[in-house]
C-alpha cells in the first residue's frame, strides 16, 4: 500500500478527547445554560430565554478564552451537526400539527414567506449594486473582487 505523504498539520496531529468526556463536556454547558434560563426566568418573568441560545454563547466562550479546547468537542459536535435534520424535522412536523394558525391560516404564511424572500433578494442585489457603484465612482476602485488591492 502507498504511504500517505500529506503533511501533518498542527491540527491533525492534536488528540480528540473521549466520547464520553465530548458528552460530558456539552452536558455540563446544557446543565450550566439551564441554570441560568431558570435564574433568568424567575427574575425577569417577562424575558424568556432559551436555554439552547444560552449554550451556544457559553460553549463559544469557552472556545474562544480557551477554557474549553476545540479537540475536545469536535468529533461529539460534528456527530450532533449531522442529525441535526432527524432532530429538527419531528419537532417541526409536530409544530406544524398542532398549531391552529397553520392549519387554518397557512395560506397566507406561504404568501408572506414568499413575498419576504423576494424582497430579500431584490434589497440584497440593490444594496450590492449600491456598494459596486460606490467603489467604482468614490474610491475609482475595480468592481472585480480579484483587484490588486486583495493582495
Amino acid at each position: 500500500m502507498a504511504e500517505n505523504n500529506k503533511p501533518k498539520t498542527e491540527a491533525s496531529t492534536k488528540k480528540a478527547a473521549p466520547i464520553l468526556i465530548q458528552i460530558g463536556i456539552y452536558a455540563t454547558v446544557l446543565f450550566i445554560s439551564w441554570l441560568i434560563s431558570e435564574f433568568v426566568a424567575k427574575t425577569f418573568p417577562k424575558f424568556p430565554l432559551p436555554t439552547p441560545v444560552i449554550g451556544l454563547v457559553l460553549l463559544y466562550l469557552a472556545l474562544t478564552f480557551k477554557i474549553i479546547k476545540v479537540e475536545w468537542v469536535d468529533s461529539f459536535g460534528s456527530f450532533m451537526i449531522s442529525l441535526i435534520g432527524f432532530l429538527f424535522v419531528p419537532s417541526g412536523i409536530q409544530l406544524a400539527g398542532t398549531l391552529g394558525i397553520l392549519q387554518n391560516e397557512g395560506w397566507k404564511l406561504v404568501i408572506v414567506i414568499i413575498l419576504s424572500t423576494i424582497v430579500l433578494l431584490v434589497v440584497v442585489a440593490y444594496t450590492t449594486r449600491l456598494f459596486i457603484w460606490m467603489r467604482v465612482h468614490w474610491f475609482h476602485g475595480d468592481a472585480n473582487v480579484d483587484s490588486d488591492d486583495q493582495k
